[in-house]
Parts: C-alpha cells; sequence; structure tokens
C-alpha cells in the first residue's frame, strides 16, 4: 500500500464507523453530528503537531508543505462525534434536561472555569514550557475532564469509562493500521522528540491522547446543554 494514502484510508475507516453509529443509533444522532462538527475545526491545529510530533504523507503532500492537511479535518469531525456518544452506544441510557434547583448547586459555580480550562491549561503549557504539543494537549484534556466532573459530580462514572472506552476502541484502531502497515509509525512519528515508548507498536503519546480525549470529550455535549444521563431499567 502506498503510505501517501494511509492517513487518508484511515482517517475514512474511523469516519465509516461514524456513520455506522450514526445509522444504527438513531437517538443520538443529533449530539454526534453537533459534537463532530465542533470538533472538526480542531484538525486545523495540526501546524503544531506537524513535524515536531509527527509528519504523515497527505494528499497533495499538503502536511509536510503546510503543515494543514484534509485528512485531520476527516479524522477529527469523525472522533468528535465517536468520543462523545461511545458511552452511550454501549450503555442503556437516557439523556434529560438538568433542572433549574440542581443548576443553582454550589458545585456548578465552577461552570465557566470548567468550559474555558483546556484552552487555558493548553495555551500556558504552551507558551510557558518546552513540552511537545501533544502532551500539552492531553494535560489540557485531562484538566478539562477533571474540572467537569468538579462540575458536574453525575458525570464522573461516564468520563472515566468513556476515556477507557475510547483508548480501547484507539487501540483497535491503531493496530489495524500496524497490521497492514507495520513500519508506518516509524517513518511518520518524530519518536526522537517524544518518550520513545512503543507499546504493542503505538506510541504511548497516542495512548495518553486517547484517554484524555475520550475522558473530556463525553462530558462535552452535557456540560454545554445542561443535560446528564440516567441509566435506564434493563
Amino acid at each position: 500500500m502506498n503510505m501517501q494514502y494511509v492517513w487518508l484510508i484511515w482517517s475514512l475507516l474511523i469516519l465509516l464507523l461514524w456513520g455506522i453509529i450514526f445509522v444504527y443509533k438513531k437517538p443520538i444522532r443529533a449530539e454526534m453530528l453537533k459534537v463532530s462538527l465542533r470538533t472538526m475545526p480542531m484538525g486545523l491545529s495540526e501546524p503544531l503537531f506537524v513535524p515536531e510530533y509527527w509528519t504523515p504523507p497527505s494528499m497533495f503532500n499538503l502536511a509536510a508543505q503546510t503543515g494543514f492537511d484534509i485528512e485531520s479535518l476527516i479524522f477529527s469531525f469523525a472522533i468528535g462525534g465517536i468520543g462523545a456518544v461511545l458511552y452511550k452506544v454501549i450503555t442503556p441510557v437516557t439523556t434529560i434536561s438538568v433542572s433549574d434547583h440542581d443548576r443553582k448547586h454550589k458545585r456548578h459555580r465552577f461552570h465557566l472555569l470548567s468550559l474555558f480550562a483546556p484552552p487555558v491549561v493548553f495555551l500556558i503549557l504552551a507558551l510557558f514550557t518546552p513540552l511537545n504539543h501533544i502532551y500539552c494537549g492531553s494535560v489540557a484534556m485531562f484538566a478539562g475532564g477533571v474540572s467537569a466532573m468538579i462540575c458536574r459530580a453525575d458525570l464522573t462514572r461516564k468520563i472515566w469509562i468513556s476515556g477507557l472506552l475510547f483508548t480501547g476502541l484507539y487501540f483497535i484502531y491503531f493496530t489495524s493500521l500496524n497490521i497492514v502497515f507495520p513500519d508506518y509509525v516509524e517513518h511518520v512519528w518524530t519518536l526522537e522528540k517524544l518518550s520513545g515508548v512503543v507499546i504493542t507498536g503505538i506510541p504511548l503519546e497516542e495512548y495518553l491522547f486517547a484517554f484524555t480525549f475520550g475522558m473530556y470529550w463525553s462530558s462535552l455535549y452535557e456540560h454545554l446543554t445542561w443535560r446528564w444521563r440516567r441509566l435506564n431499567p434493563a
């Protein structure tokens, strides 16, 4: 397989998974689409990671020439929606609105702090530390997940489990890449600027990204729309 199209093909594969969930899980379609559309612009952050984190061969060689690439937009769109609903895909829950009374609970005074914690933490680390931006992003998303749990204790279980679920899904996704193209990580990731730790063919940093992304993104919809999930009776 031509390495030039690996990033495109695996971006389309995760988009295919998004499509399958979207088709078969009608109650969560609106949530998936809204979060995906809001996550898609995250793909424009690629210049922060190319070439310091990786340099993926991309369509029209855009990543190497400009830092931007079309694949990142596809990938970001797909994982945004999946990360938001993965918990609900496997757990029988109903989303209901938080009452006005509950919104006035003292813990909700941290609502805005929770929402703004990730970008603030990322900017501080990116501007004032020598950390690779992948670490800045992972720490920022972890801070977002933890702050969401402080503000919305009802989401605590969902946030932790979603982090694990997305990590598991990401492991399967990445392993399929390694099976078909075993030299891809070595050629594309800038391992000398990272920890150098590779677990089952996957850089440690990818596990950190997957877990913290799963944590933070799983809480976004409920946090922004003041909704929470109630376990359905069996």
